[in-house]
């Protein structure tokens, strides 16, 4: 007969369910190949001790808990996302109805699993969440993508993108959900290639582009050859022509060019290359960035830290070592580790 394992130190039970929530994380790699090889590994880890196996459970019935409660909060806007997090936030669900939860097993871990799988609140189930899982093609943050369509025109998606295609016998288009792509479109006289937002569309009349999703605009920075740009609502003649070397940036306000030309060279390398280039830019800014390319919660106070600019290359593919970069750059800086997946930047006074 088996011994019974000795319980665990409140640290120890710490510790366990970061590693649970870890391999729980790795089961939802895009990547099937990676998704079945996670699987094997948290099977045997589980496998390896009966104290994994009860937390592993523990974990698996949260995150189903938390998409119970993402889902029946969907349609209650933000006062039931805010009530969502708070039932999260409440009590460990692993535990019965009226026992509290221990010290080490504590909401750390839970919350950050959640946030990191898409889970907190209503946020899995809101338009921008939505788009990684049910878009024709999707990258998960700080990655990136090649695609070649139907057609022939090649695609490359930066982290934390998605893009619906739509083909048939007279139109090319593509909807950019979120995040960014580079477009290189392949000759087709019977039909035109547009990539559309929001805000807007981009008729190509040359090769190559690159369109990127911001909060409330799109901006567009033309590689070779030229685009047409039609706002919102605008008919498909006229609208602004775009250059090789310009930028344009489409709101609810129309489109319009911005002043200061850019190396198309320079840009391309870049993105692919998967480099944020920045010159003079407030550090929240360049945060930003960043925090769209970390897999969990990166959290820093805006007004603190906008009085600092950068001008760097930073990696975008590796979120964690451009902010000890930047830290480096600015030694008033603090970047710390609540957890595993949330990251903080505040300074040190």
């Amino acid at each position: 007969m088996t011994p019974p394992s000795p319980p665990l130190s409140a640290d120890d039970e710490q510790t366990l369910a970061e590693a649970a929530a870890a391999w729980i994380v790795q089961l939802d790699d895009d990547d099937p190949q990676q998704r079945a090889a996670a699987r094997r590994d948290y099977e045997a880890w589980k496998r390896a001790d009966p104290r994994h196996a009860a937390m592993a459970a523990d974990m698996e019935r949260f995150v189903a808990r938390a998409r119970g409660l993402a889902e029946a909060s969907a349609r209650g806007g933000p006062s039931a996302a805010r009530a969502t997090l708070d039932a999260l936030l409440q009590a460990d669900p692993a535990k019965p109805s009226g026992k509290t939860p221990s010290r080490g097993r504590g909401r750390g871990p839970l919350l950050a699993l959640a946030l990191t799988l898409g889970l907190a609140g209503a946020l899995a189930f809101q338009p921008e969440a939505q788009s990684r899982w049910l878009a024709d093609l999707s990258t998960a943050p700080g990655a990136s993508r090649q695609q070649t369509l139907d057609d022939g025109s090649r695609l490359l998606l930066g982290g934390a993108s998605a893009v619906n295609v739509r083909m048939d016998a007279h139109r090319r288009e593509l909807e950019l959900l979120r995040g960014e792509l580079l477009v290189e479109v392949a000759p087709d006289a019977r039909r035109p290639f547009e990539v559309s937002t929001p805000q807007g569309r981009i008729r190509a009349l040359g090769t190559r582009f690159l369109v990127r999703r911001e909060a409330d605009a799109t901006l567009l920075t033309m590689i070779e050859s030229r685009t047409q740009v039609l706002p919102a609502g605008q008919a498909g003649t006229g609208g602004l022509t775009v250059q090789a070397g310009q930028q344009a940036r489409l709101s609810d306000q129309g489109a319009r060019l911005l002043p200061s030309p850019v190396d198309p060279a320079l840009v391309e390398e870049a993105f692919t290359q998967r480099r944020l280039v920045v010159h003079d830019r407030p550090l929240p800014e360049v945060l930003d960035e960043l925090a769209r390319q970390h897999r969990g919660l990166l959290r820093y106070e805006r007004e603190a830290l906008q009085p600092m600019r950068v001008t760097a290359v930073l990696p975008l593919d590796e979120p964690e070592r451009a902010l000890q970069l930047l830290a480096a750059r600015f030694p008033q800086l603090r970047v710390r580790a609540l957890t595993p997946w949330i990251l903080s930047v505040d300074t040190r006074h």
